[in-house]
């Protein structure tokens, strides 16, 4: 399908969406909640393999060691920088609007349930007890240490075996990525049934929306300066064109809106990626699912933003120095937060448990908490791609197209 036929589609499931979502009819939406769902799972299907499949791929192909710490020094350097200028940003909006100088009458007697288990918990989750728990408990962070491993395992073994195995988990590759391109061929239609929840759902949880709306302009303004001002500026440095990559990563930045998972977005991410930019394969199948693991641009700025929020409407104070401290706390919690359903939202309760603040407002900030990662997802995706975009220009062999790198 071309592209301006996908664009015209989209769309119309937009429009369509936006129309069935207003009317609120049940049967209307009994089908866009069975047609999301499937389309969420088959994205979700393809996903563990294709993170998994990514990095062993990747890995078992480079020619030593050296070659895979170049690589993934560039993509933690990156990531570390632009999570930690995510989190200033958050805490400047933060001080200038000062949402929590208005929370008089705001705070409910009722609190929220929280996940149990500590953030150790989820650090020690990066080495799965085995195998096959791993791929069946979703755990992205252990399926990149197991992937991560292995490959480092085939890397010793003799020419003629780590040969095989590359070229076995290449081919498998391949085909994830060939899935991939089928099941976005049915993307018109999973936009539509998005929009028409999405629609639907806003009605209905508006009710704190005027107390909180200092809050939430803090969380989603953070988000937007650094998606929109910071990360294009990164691409600007390197000689990138922010629009042309904005425009060639469109569909995996719409499939991270409505999807709410990095993970779930990944194929498409990578899709995009070496389809519409041109990125060296060997760069997006190391990067991309790296950075879906460790690069979460806008759960830091949530957990910096939350924390401080709540817990200054308890009546905590924080000292300039204390602030500047969150910057770095909300980065490093933020880092290795992927494959956690609502990491970002019960991470931030487990530092608010540790400060003994209650966890009641978390109550009220629940409900808007599917906006919130709508917007979180589709930060954390552009800044994969920026990042991805920025090492295959520091790295990628001279003989790639500079026009395929979307260089102005």
């Amino acid at each position: 399908m071309k592209r301006s036929t996908a664009n015209i589609l989209l769309l119309v499931g937009m429009g369509l969406g936006l129309l069935t979502g207003w009317l609120n009819l049940s049967f209307v939406n009994s089908i866009a909640d069975v047609t999301s769902d499937l389309f969420l799972r088959l994205l979700r299907l393809i996903s563990l393999p294709i993170i998994f499949l990514s990095v062993t791929a990747t890995l078992t192909g480079m020619k030593s060691f050296q070659e895979m710490r170049k690589m993934g020094r560039k993509v933690l350097t990156y990531t570390l920088g632009t999570t930690i200028i995510a989190a200033t940003i958050a805490l400047i909006l933060y001080v200038v609007i000062d949402p929590a100088s208005r929370t008089q009458g705001l705070i409910p007697t009722e609190s929220v349930p929280t996940q149990q288990g500590s953030y150790l918990s989820f650090v020690l989750n990066i080495i799965p007890s085995n195998f096959i728990g791993a791929f069946a408990e979703g755990n992205v962070m252990g399926i990149v240490f197991i992937a991560f491993i292995l490959s480092m395992s085939i890397l010793v073994l003799p020419e003629e075996q780590k040969g095989f195995l590359h070229k076995l988990f290449s081919g498998l590759f391949a085909a994830m990525i060939k899935l991939t391109g089928f099941i976005i061929a049915f993307m018109p239609i999973a936009i539509w049934a998005f929009i028409t929840i999405l629609v639907r759902d806003l009605g209905q949880n508006f009710s704190h929306f005027h107390s909180l709306l200092l809050y939430l302009s803090c969380v989603i303004g953070a988000n937007l300066v650094q998606g929109i001002i910071v990360l294009p500026l990164l691409l600007k440095m390197k000689g990138i064109s922010p629009l042309k990559s904005f425009k060639g990563m469109s569909q995996a930045l719409t499939v991270a809106f409505f999807s709410k998972s990095s993970s779930a977005t990944l194929p498409v991410s990578i899709r995009c990626a070496e389809k519409n930019l041109r990125v060296d394969p060997k760069i997006s199948s190391f990067t991309l699912p790296l950075c879906s693991v460790v690069n979460m641009n806008g759960c830091a700025a949530f957990i910096l933003t939350t924390t401080l929020f709540v817990s200054s409407a308890f009546g905590m104070t924080f000292s300039p120095l204390d602030l500047v401290g969150w910057i770095f706390l909300a980065t490093f919690a933020a880092v290795g937060n992927a494959g956690v359903p609502m990491g970002c939202f019960f991470l931030t309760s487990a530092f608010l448990i540790g400060m003994d603040v209650p966890l009641n407002m978390m109550g009220l900030i629940l409900p808007f908490y599917a906006i919130i990662d709508m917007i979180e997802t589709t930060l954390n995706i552009w800044s994969d791609s920026v990042i991805t975009l920025a090492v295959n220009k520091d790295l990628a062999p001279k003989s790639v197209p500079e026009q395929a790198l979307a260089i102005d």
